[in-house]
């Protein structure tokens, strides 16, 4: 109980998301950066639990898989797929997710682009970023 009410009277670790760079994809990018960034999500009290984030990575699976039976309608999903931004948005609005998710999420979105290959480099990023956070944050 006291380890709550110490969390809650220190700020919140901020999340640096320029290392987080899809176009020119570095070496580290789904590994020493995931770890980073899941290190810092995890560090947020009683918000951004595993099952909830969980949810935001089972929907990019779903539009994987929906890009990948038919990847001519890709530019067609962008919108829809971006619209993870509003529910990311919503959550942190009922206080589910914290501002570094948010600030997270709305990076990864914003670097999408007209290429495919972007988006499967948000998925696998988000895929990394999990394992890592479940490790930080197992019980969650």
């Amino acid at each position: 109980m006291a380890q709550a009410n110490h969390s809650q009277t220190n700020p919140r670790p901020f999340l640096n998301v320029e290392p987080i760079q899809f176009a020119s994809k570095s070496a580290d990018l789904f590994d020493d950066i995931a770890n980073q960034t899941a290190v810092t999500i995890a560090d947020s009290g009683d918000k951004n639990k595993s099952t909830q984030l969980r949810k935001y990575y089972d929907e990019l699976c779903m539009w994987d898989q929906k890009i990948k039976q038919d990847p001519k309608n890709y530019i067609e999903y962008l919108p829809l797929i971006k619209m993870l931004n509003a529910k990311v948005a919503y959550a942190n609005g009922r206080k589910l997710v914290d501002d570094n998710f948010v600030k997270l999420m709305r990076h990864c979105l914003s670097q999408l682009t007209e290429s495919k290959e972007s988006f499967e480099t948000c998925k696998l990023f988000f895929e990394a970023f999990m394992g890592f956070y479940k490790m930080h944050r197992p019980t969650k």
